[in-house]
């Protein structure tokens, strides 16, 4: 029973929503295991752009289970939203499920998120989306939370929870806040709605995930972010609120550590991040505009323009550490197309002392005080986006990826070449390599 995980392994933004929509062909199951409507995952299909929240992106695929796990927070008005697009594009949704354990976000989540970061000012806001992300998992971690599965119990027993939630945040939401009081009728009124639109969906995706291994189904479990914005491992505080790296998708989706065979990380051929916090090699000069341009660079759920910068080793190989990666998916590497010269940044120099660290720091701190040591690479001009072999890639674009896979210790299995799904050059099967095989380039396509 192959179980993949595919993790962001930077500040997210990365392009997993098309290797999932890509390895999903071969999947029997894809289950979204943390984060919420803060994701935004991209997908293009014929021509055709599909931007998901929360549903696993592999909903394109007819027949495929599709699974949002307890590890969620969930806006039921986004989801909603979400399938009646899917709906009008003639998508079905009948094999989608959603855990009973997931969390649900409510108004006044998203109304303390967004008065929390305006409180913050610029100089230490954090660059939350605004969704209510934070404070609902905040909820839940306080044991206040309202569970999926608590929509669907009676009106007695959900009264009963709701008065709870409102003696318990009522008093924070007046004194700190200046909000009203949450009102427990109105609460339940929303919770009918609510119902209304998630009952369909709710099932026991733990005796689901545990017939899909023992069907030995091939199962994809879907981060969303990236491992620079976990809550335990990302560069705090300037993270999001779960755990996006490869140890929360057994929390997040219910499987147990062992069910995972490979995991997969995805990286951009340079670095991107959304919000605020140290970022070593930015770039703010007209490279970083062409690499923002040309690579589409504005964020799905919020739009806002992300930072750009040269590709980053030493915080590569610290995702590699933290997520046991066995390969990596490097996209848009047609987006240097055109640049005469490409960096890669293998250590830091600390500004003060001029000490050289080759290992990511865990203080940011540091990280504010360190700037990038590059090794400048040839780049080239020959546009790459009609390739689907690696030996017909310019020689400058195959040098510029054994090097990054020799900085990082980790073999390249995925290049994206394009945002379609089309445009991917595959070295490997991931899917037939975590069946059989624990390096995935052992395994090349159409060999068992």
């Amino acid at each position: 029973m192959p179980a993949i995980v595919i993790v962001g392994a930077q500040w997210g933004d990365e392009g997993k929503a098309k290797v999932i929509d890509l390895l999903a062909e071969q999947a029997d199951c894809v289950v979204r295991y943390q984060g919420g409507c803060n994701a935004g995952h991209t997908v293009v299909r014929q021509g055709e752009t599909f931007k998901f929240h929360l549903v696993p992106s592999g909903i394109l695929y007819p027949g495929k289970t599709c699974i949002i796990g307890p590890g969620t927070v969930i806006a039921p008005e986004v989801l909603k939203d979400e399938l009646d697009n899917l709906h009008q594009k003639n998508i079905a949704t009948g094999a989608l499920y959603i855990s009973p354990r997931a969390h649900v976000t409510l108004p006044h989540h998203m109304a303390v998120d967004g008065l929390k970061e305006d409180a913050l000012g610029d100089e230490q806001k954090i660059g939350t989306t605004r969704r209510g992300i934070g404070p609902t998992y905040e909820d839940k971690v306080g044991r206040i939370g309202l569970r999926v599965g608590d929509l669907l119990l009676d009106d007695d027993t959900l009264r009963q929870k709701l008065a709870h939630l409102v003696h318990q945040k009522s008093p924070l939401l007046e004194k700190v806040y200046g909000l009203p009081p949450l009102d427990t009728s109105e609460l339940l009124r929303i919770c009918h709605e609510y119902r209304n639109i998630m009952a369909p969906y709710v099932t026991d995706v733990d005796a689901l995930l545990a017939t899909a291994q023992e069907n030995q189904d091939v199962i994809l479990l879907e981060g969303a972010q990236g491992t620079m914005l976990d809550l335990d491992h990302g560069t705090y505080p300037y993270v999001t609120s779960s755990n996006p790296t490869a140890g929360g998708a057994c929390t997040g989706s219910g499987l147990g550590p062992k069910a995972i065979d490979q995991v997969i990380g995805i990286t951009k051929a340079y670095t991107t991040r959304v919000g605020s916090g140290p970022f070593p090699t930015e770039l703010f000069d007209a490279i970083g505009e062409h690499l923002c341009t040309v690579g589409h660079e504005f964020g799905t759920t919020t739009g806002r323009k992300r930072r750009c910068g040269w590709f980053d080793a030493p915080a590569m190989r610290y995702a590699i550490q933290i997520n046991s990666l066995d390969s990596l998916a490097v996209t848009k590497l047609d987006v240097l197309t055109g640049l005469s010269e490409i960096r890669i940044c293998t250590a830091y120099r600390h500004m003060k002392t001029g000490e050289i660290l080759t290992a990511f720091p865990s203080q940011i701190e540091l990280l504010a005080q360190v700037e990038p040591i590059y090794e400048i690479l040839p780049g080239w001009h020959e546009p790459i986006s009609h390739i689907r072999h690696h030996d017909e890639l310019p020689p400058a674009a195959k040098d510029f990826l054994a090097r990054l896979a020799e900085l990082c210790h980790t073999p390249v299995a995925l290049i994206s070449v394009g945002p379609n799904r089309d445009e991917t050059i595959m070295l490997a099967d991931p899917i037939r390599a975590a069946a059989t095989c624990a390096n995935p380039l052992d395994v090349p396509l159409g060999t068992c």
